[in-house]
């Protein structure tokens, strides 16, 4: 603009009879060449308020999803454990043919590891949710199962003990602010431990040395599985150290729901009574 009215100045000089110098203007002012112009829609702290708002919505419609499908697969659990447990005839046919767990177990194993190490068809739908359709039917064969030689009285109880302590840790691992997900060694060398002594105990029960060995190993695990129900909570917060993807829901899932079925299959061994 400045360069034009200089051009137009110069020929105006060039033409002009007069012979008078014509001077070039000033440039307009700060406030004159912003005047008119509207203030930009959002400044810096409005932007980083908007962007942890849609965040926060993300995270709030990934934490709901999750815990959808999980009240799905907890429902499918208890309808076939409380089977199990109460249908005599069921009762008998499933623990006269013990191929159909083993065969399950097969299932539970091959999905687990699918879902777990394989990232493609753990986020394409709707493969996902077949999968884990499947791993849900599988393994709640395998506690229905396992329930149905225990008292009625006793699978009744450790469920209820069950969700008190599960939604107790839930509700602490959403409103404190310890942050377990920091522990991840701690958990680690809690599982090889466990992992050691199963070999061990796999080795003595058969001979009845140290009967009361099985009890202390089931507390031990119910206590694990307890702190990786709080690490696997935490992880969907969001506002930790460490976080898990909202791409990621059936496997944030996958971890709550495995999480819960041992807590409950742990408090069965401790407190069930086996059936005479």
């Amino acid at each position: 603009l400045v360069s034009n009215q200089l051009a137009l100045a110069n020929k105006t000089t060039n033409g002009s009879s007069s012979g008078e110098a014509l001077v070039a203007p000033a440039p307009p002012s700060y406030e004159e060449a912003t005047a008119g112009v509207s203030a930009p829609c959002y400044n810096d702290v409005e932007m980083l308020t908007e962007f942890n708002w849609d965040d926060r919505n993300i995270r709030r419609v990934f934490i709901r999803k999750v815990y959808s499908i999980l009240m799905i697969q907890l429902l499918v659990t208890l309808a076939i454990v409380a089977l199990f447990t109460f249908c005599d005839p069921v009762k008998d046919y499933i623990q006269t043919n013990p191929g159909w767990y083993w065969a399950s177990y097969a299932v539970f194993f091959v999905t687990y590891l699918t879902l777990s190490c394989c990232s493609a068809p753990r986020r394409q739908f709707p493969w996902n949710l077949i999968l884990l359709a499947i791993f849900t039917l599988s393994l709640s064969y395998m506690t229905g199962m396992l329930s149905s030689f225990y008292n009625t009285k006793s699978v009744v109880m450790c469920l209820g003990i069950t969700a008190a302590v599960c939604l107790l840790v839930t509700v602490f691992s959403f409103q404190t602010k310890f942050d377990v997900t920091s522990y991840q060694g701690v958990l680690f060398v809690f599982c090889m431990v466990m992992f050691i002594s199963g070999l061990v105990l796999a080795l003595v029960l058969p001979f009845q040395y140290v009967p009361w060995l099985d009890g202390v190993y089931a507390v031990l695990g119910a206590i694990l599985f307890t702190m990786f129900l709080a690490f696997d909570t935490q992880l969907l917060m969001g506002n930790k150290r460490y976080t898990m993807s909202p791409e990621e829901y059936v496997f944030a899932t996958l971890n709550i729901y495995l999480d819960i079925v041992y807590i409950f299959s742990f408090f069965l061994q401790i407190f069930g009574t086996k059936r005479e």
